[in-house]
């Protein structure tokens, strides 16, 4: 890496051996169209010519390989050809997004496509070109004041670039963030493979299908109860006998203004649940009289807490609190009225099985308008090792897989910001690769 000497252009300071240009002057760009019907001209014939949609790509996609309809030759006349190696950016949802694609098709007037621009750049670096923040930021500059989000080829025209001359450098920028897209989707794909192997460790654990060493008699045996077949040593309990629910009731009637943004107490809601925990950076604070109102929902380590409204189910775990809190009236606080009897990690765990998820819907089923409600979990019943050692063993082995995720995950956020370190100082030339 080198420092160079940097000019002045409409988009900032970038390398005097740099080319800045208006984007419609370097490239082709075209809106899509749609034969109509197009029922009329969807064909299930393998040799029809494939019909890219938006669903046909998935979050993070940076490639369109195949298409799930097709349609037949004479729609091409209403739409538009693409062609293996053109960009085609979505002009509503996913908003100015870059696919570069790896096969011919037709789109419809969803789709922008760029076309004849291999003279003036490296396909991949036209990709992390075309997704950066500086591109986006002018996308949503030319969409400020419409109440819809959306692009035409004359915005993307207007999109001003600057970019290296040479294509050699291009590619070796291009190949730097590939690098780190590599890792990203490796990493991505490992947290995956370990969360499926936690969820059926828990299918397995939680069920008393499987054992740990030293819990697991000679010879297991099994009855049978409303939720199945369970270990026989197992006791099969009701939530609300076992564990105390509570919620700030409507009555007090919290609102958002009471909302603030630095205190002595914090206060938890739906909004601040983060992969099975607490968010603490994004909650708010309340008042010393909001907090001291109803001890029930005071929060402390070990509590369980459940979303109640909005998207309910959510579960997190206290396994810390930076200081005292409360709920607002989005959330239930579980708790076990006796730990010999219930583990408060392992009960975490349940809120998070295939029994808990059953128990939401059936209760939800049917319903377009949902909330949980505290009469509900009178129906919810799971099965519990009457050992409360075996608990604590269930809730220590998906737990320390708990951690390994978020270790995971962490590192994951880590290359993340690196990404988007690395594309802010090679695309604008800060930083040069020789």
């Amino acid at each position: 890496m080198k420092e160079t000497k940097f000019k002045q252009t409409e988009v900032g300071m970038i390398p005097s051996d740099w080319n800045y240009a208006v984007f419609g002057n370097l490239v082709f760009i075209c809106r899509g169209g749609s034969p109509r019907p197009i029922d009329a001209y969807i064909t299930s014939n393998p040799s029809g010519i494939n019909w890219i949609k938006i669903g046909d790509v998935a979050e993070g996609d940076k490639y369109i390989t195949s298409t799930k309809e097709r349609i037949i030759p004479e729609g091409k006349k209403s739409s538009r050809e693409v062609h293996s190696g053109d960009f085609i950016l979505s002009n509503s949802m996913s908003f100015g997004r870059p696919y570069i694609l790896k096969i011919d098709g037709c789109i419809h007037d969803g789709w922008l496509a760029i076309q004849n621009y291999q003279d003036t750049f490296d396909t991949n670096f036209l990709y992390y070109l075309l997704s950066s923040e500086n591109v986006y930021a002018q996308y949503v500059s030319m969409a400020a004041g419409s109440s819809v989000q959306n692009l035409n080829k004359e915005k993307v025209a207007a999109v001003k670039l600057s970019f290296p001359s040479s294509k050699k450098e291009q590619q070796r920028i291009a190949n730097a963030l590939s690098d780190v897209d590599a890792l990203i989707a490796n990493l991505e794909k490992l947290i995956a493979k370990k969360k499926n192997i936690k969820q059926g460790a828990m299918q397995q654990l939680l069920t008393g299908k499987k054992r740990l060493p030293g819990f697991a008699p000679a010879k297991s045996t099994y009855k049978q109860t409303e939720l199945g077949k369970i270990p026989t040593d197992w006791e099969c309990v009701n939530i609300s006998k076992t564990c105390t629910i509570k919620a700030r009731i409507g009555w007090q009637g919290l609102k958002s203004t009471e909302y603030l943004n630095s205190g002595n107490y914090i206060l938890v809601t739906g909004t601040d649940f983060k992969n099975g925990f607490i968010d603490w950076s994004t909650c708010s604070y309340v008042s010393e009289w909001r907090f001291k109102q109803d001890k029930n929902i005071q929060i402390k380590k070990g509590d369980v807490l459940v979303t109640k409204d909005g998207t309910i189910g959510k579960v997190a775990f206290l396994n810390e609190i930076p200081m005292e809190g409360t709920l607002n009236s989005g959330v239930f606080v579980v708790r076990s009225k006796d730990l010999k009897k219930i583990d408060s990690v392992y009960l975490s765990l349940v809120f998070k099985s295939s029994w808990f998820d059953n128990f939401l819907d059936e209760i939800t089923s049917g319903s377009t308008i949902v909330h949980l409600y505290q009469k509900d979990f009178v129906k919810f019943n799971f099965p519990v090792p009457s050992s409360i050692d075996e608990q604590t063993a269930i809730a220590n082995v998906l737990s320390d897989m708990d951690t390994e995720i978020s270790a995971l995950e962490t590192k994951l956020a880590k290359y993340r910001t690196l990404k988007t370190g690395m594309m802010q100082q090679l695309l604008t030339g800060k930083i040069r690769l020789v």
